[in-house]
């Protein structure tokens, strides 16, 4: 049954990832990948929202496998964010570059200490 939580969670993911990056990216003009910028960081708020709700017994290991490691893994993508980092710096936008690894390692922090924090808000 984990299995199957995974892979349904992981259905929805992917194809949210795919979505937000376009709807997001089409509103910028510009080459700093915001799409991707704006699902990990999403993706890492979740992570923190369910982590701390786990730690506080407000949802089961199944909603962990089902919302974290399905949905919030094909949501977030370390992969996109490399490449699109190496594709910056190649293409001679070194400044997008830096700012993109930067801003994401921040905002993804930012993002996952923030949803701890609300989730101990919440439900501790």
């Amino acid at each position: 049954m984990n299995w199957l939580l995974v892979i349904v969670g992981a259905a929805i993911g992917a194809p949210l990832r795919y979505l937000t990056d376009r709807a997001v990216q089409s509103r910028h003009d510009t080459v700093f990948p915001w799409g991707t910028f704006t699902v990990n960081v999403a993706g890492s708020l979740v992570l923190g929202l369910l982590t701390g709700a786990v730690s506080a017994g407000a949802a089961s290991s199944q909603v962990q496998l089902f919302v974290g490691t399905g949905l919030c893994g094909a949501l977030t993508t370390y992969s996109t964010f490399s490449y699109e980092t190496l594709r910056l710096a190649e293409g001679g936008a070194k400044f997008y570059a830096a700012a993109n690894v930067v801003a994401s390692v921040v905002a993804g922090l930012g993002a996952v200490f923030a949803g701890v924090a609300v989730a101990g808000a919440l439900w501790a």
